[in-house]
């Protein structure tokens, strides 16, 4: 089995570390990260200039890039053959609800999704990073139940496993997106040089965390694992905007 790694945090990441350490034993692992942090870059791909590919002293290559960047450059043109699955983290930090909209961890699994590989998204639920062993436990776990159950269409998994040891973990909920507050203001603040910038506030709190949502899972000590979809078609207003376009 040949699998992509690839994350947003950087190739020189501990989690990524990590996950490439835990799955080489069964799996051919090629790792292609930014060669910096490039957390909440998104889906976003380089178009105003070119990419380098360039590979560290333990054999991870790097790219002066986006998320999306190192797995649609890995899988278009640098990998003699494609990846059997593209997995993107383990990141520092959740990536639950709104958050997957910006995520760069989960833009990575994304594009792998998008050029027609099954794809998954891992995060670690807390920046303190004291069981990243926990969530490639986790994730290892998918991978063994996808060689020997394959899914029958490519999917697109979002994984976040709460940062406790693994003989804490109570199991794994497969759940549903929850949803935010409004996320806080940005900061105005004064620079030496006298001028003004801001900084992006941080996100809101959990407005829909019921049972059932991926942020319900985490409090409870279950690991979450959402299925994502990728068609934004609003399908019940369809029929509402061709009626009120006179479409």
């Amino acid at each position: 089995m040949r699998i992509l790694l690839s994350n947003d945090d950087g190739y020189f990441a501990p989690g990524i570390e990590m996950l490439a350490r835990t799955l080489s034993d069964f799996a051919e692992i090629t790792v292609v990260a930014p060669e910096r942090d490039r957390s909440g870059a998104s889906n976003s791909l380089t178009l105003d200039r070119p990419l380098r590919l360039r590979q560290a002293a333990n054999g991870f290559y790097f790219v002066n890039g986006t998320p999306t960047d190192c797995v649609h450059l890995a899988v278009t043109g640098m990998l003699e053959h494609p990846p059997d699955m593209v997995i993107s983290g383990i990141n520092l930090g959740a990536n639950m609800g709104d958050d997957t909209i910006y995520s760069g961890t989960v833009a990575a699994a994304t594009e792998g999704y998008l050029l027609g590989v099954p794809s998954i998204a891992v995060s670690l639920t807390s920046h303190k990073a004291a069981h990243f062993e926990t969530a490639a436990q986790v994730t290892r776990g998918v991978v063994e139940r996808c060689l020997c159950q394959p899914p029958g269409e490519p999917v697109l998994l979002n994984i976040n496993v709460p940062d406790i040891p693994p003989d804490r973990l109570k199991g794994i909920r497969v759940t549903r997106l929850g949803k935010r507050h409004k996320a806080e203001g940005v900061v105005r603040q004064v620079n030496p040089r006298g001028e003004t910038v801001y900084w992006i506030g941080a996100a809101g709190s959990a407005q829909d965390a019921g049972e059932g949502t991926d942020f319900h899972a985490i409090e409870n000590d279950y690991a979450s694992i959402t299925p994502l979809q990728i068609d934004l078609t609003h399908g019940a207003q369809i029929t509402t905007v061709k009626n009120w376009l006179g479409a």
